[in-house]
């Protein structure tokens, strides 16, 4: 089929790959404590003839370039679309792949991360890559998990959290305290043999598993065989595989049901201090132990739930929310540049749209009637000749009063 044909096949940008129809609904993945029963689980192969299909390399250009189609590189890639897409293709077939540099940069926000990006083209095999292998693990997630996942996100973190908090506290009627910890350097300590061993779990496919060695070995770090880049399709994807291990010893082992993750950074709450100070010293072993990670010392406290619980960009109190003011300054910064890219044309409005819709449904998780009103007002000058008084509205749109 022609790449051409493609294009009239796959108009949703946001379709997926029906790779999932023989998935084992009764397997369960367990952690590497729990690994009595691995040996019955399903594993999966041929699945690189997959990954390498004109349909799943096509689909994954289209999720590549959204929200980027007027960025020099997506250009560069489209001016011989068909060509670059079939050049792909053969690379992938024939197992001659390699991915170009990493383009490396500093971002402070105000933490200081250093951020690389992939080539386009290397994005492109991303996707392709996550179009086949996200299905498989979906499944074996837990629901506390929400982080780079399909009807996750933070909102939903947010509102798992305030339905956790309301049952343990009995309507915030009783005393309960929170573990609040990060795990230290995460992203560049994920120790890729480890990370492999896992994946080879459910992928018995050694050229799929191959191709992910290629991907991991692209990104140079002090250590041998450790880190992922942040900023990678694969990186967001290979986190939740890795944690994922910590998460069935926390609900399976700890019985700690009160628990939520995102990303790094996770939270516990209980009716009782020293249960938190056991789940604590537990979960730092099976870290170090079993991931070679630990929980960072001076992002981790205890604190009772009164005091107002820092996660997610919100401040979290027993009767409101609010966003804090680190949150509220990165907003602002990513605000005026995509403003500053829309002037000088890298960037169209449905990136922007896209944006504040996302950030308006975030920020409504908090008290901010008045904060939105500030913030959005300029924007009917800005965007005059797009934005309408309706959708004005509807970014103020919200309670003035506490949640």
């Amino acid at each position: 089929m022609a790449w051409r044909l493609l294009a009239a096949n796959n108009r949703n940008n946001n379709g997926s790959l029906n790779s999932n129809n023989n998935l084992n609904n009764n397997g369960r993945f367990f952690g590497i404590v729990l690994s009595q029963d691995i040996t019955f689980m399903k594993r999966y192969k041929q699945l690189y003839t997959m990954l390498c299909s004109k349909d799943n390399i096509y689909l994954a250009y289209k999720k590549a370039r959204k929200h980027k189609t007027l960025k020099s590189c997506v250009i560069e890639f489209e001016n011989n679309l068909k060509e670059n897409l079939s050049q792909l293709q053969r690379e992938l077939e024939s197992e001659s792949y390699m991915p170009r540099p990493l383009e490396t940069f500093i971002l402070r926000d105000p933490k200081t991360r250093v951020i690389s990006k992939s080539n386009f083209r290397d994005r492109v095999v991303h996707h392709a890559l996550c179009n086949i292998i996200e299905p498989i693990f979906e499944k074996l997630f837990i629901y506390d998990s929400f982080a780079n996942r399909l009807g996750k996100g933070t909102q939903k973190a947010i509102e798992r959290f305030e339905n956790f908090k309301r049952e343990i506290t009995k309507n915030n009627t009783k005393r309960a305290y929170v573990l609040k910890a990060d795990i230290k350097h995460y992203f560049e300590n994920v120790d890729h043999n480890i990370l492999v061993k896992l994946l080879e779990r459910k992928i018995k496919d050694q050229k799929l598993i191959h191709l992910i060695k290629i991907i991991l070995n692209n990104h140079q770090t002090r250590h041998l065989d450790k880190g992922m880049p942040l900023g990678n399709l694969t990186s967001q994807f290979f986190a939740n595989i890795y944690l994922h291990e910590l998460d069935w010893f926390v609900k399976h082992q700890l019985k700690a049901r009160h628990y939520i993750r995102y990303v790094d950074d996770f939270v516990i709450i209980e009716t009782n201090i020293k249960t938190l100070e056991d789940h604590m010293l537990r979960i730092n072993a099976f870290l170090r132990e079993n991931l070679l990670l630990e929980i960072h010392p001076e992002k981790s406290k205890f604190q009772l739930l009164t005091q107002g619980i820092r996660f997610l960009g919100l401040r979290i109190y027993l009767h409101h929310r609010l966003l804090t003011k680190m949150n509220i300054r990165k907003f602002k910064k990513r605000l005026t540049k995509i403003c500053e890219q829309y002037e000088n044309n890298e960037i169209g409005y449905d990136a922007i749209y896209d944006f504040i819709e996302g950030w308006v449904a975030y920020s409504k998780n908090a008290n901010t009637y008045n904060l939105r009103n500030r913030l959005f007002h300029p924007l009917e000058y800005t965007f005059g000749n797009e934005i309408s008084t309706k959708e004005y509205n509807r970014y103020l749109k919200g309670s003035r009063h506490s949640l």
